[in-house]
């Protein structure tokens, strides 16, 4: 089953284990899933109110409805 996500992170999330730094992925683009690859730096000139995904190639599509009731991450 499909499943569609809509988050709005856009930075990742800073853990520190066994004395390692970590970084893991809160944007949902990360191709190294969890860890963080630094994909969140496609989202910075997202606008507002706007819904966007993203394809394999990391472009950037617009989405025309807002899904209103789609849950945040």
């Amino acid at each position: 089953m499909a499943r569609l996500v809509k988050r709005t992170p856009q930075e990742p999330t800073r853990y520190l284990i066994d004395g390692k730094e970590v970084w893991l992925c809160k944007c949902g683009l990360s191709k190294n899933q969890p860890y963080c690859d630094g994909s969140h730096k496609l989202t910075k000139t997202e606008e507002p109110g706007k819904l966007y995904w993203y394809d394999d190639a990391g472009k950037r599509h617009e989405v025309p409805d807002s899904f209103g009731g789609i849950r945040t991450f």
